[in-house]
C-alpha cells in the first residue's frame, strides 16, 4: 500500500516539524496547532487503512 507508506512518512515529517517549532521557541501557537491537527488526521487515516489490511476474524 503506497498510500499508507506516504501517510506514515508525512506523519513522521510532522513530528520533526512540530519538534523544530517547539525547540525553536518561535511561539507560533496557531501553526503548531495546525500541524498537530494534521498529524492527528493522518494518524486516523493510517489506522483506517491498517484496519482495512487486516481481515476480519469471526470467532
Amino acid at each position: 500500500m503506497r498510500r499508507l507508506e506516504l501517510l506514515r512518512i508525512e506523519h513522521r515529517d510532522l513530528d520533526t516539524a512540530i519538534a523544530a517549532l517547539v525547540e525553536g521557541g518561535s511561539g507560533d501557537q496557531m501553526q503548531l496547532a495546525r500541524l498537530k491537527k494534521r498529524k492527528l488526521r493522518l494518524r486516523d487515516e493510517i489506522a483506517i487503512l491498517e484496519d482495512a489490511l487486516v481481515p476480519d476474524i469471526i470467532a
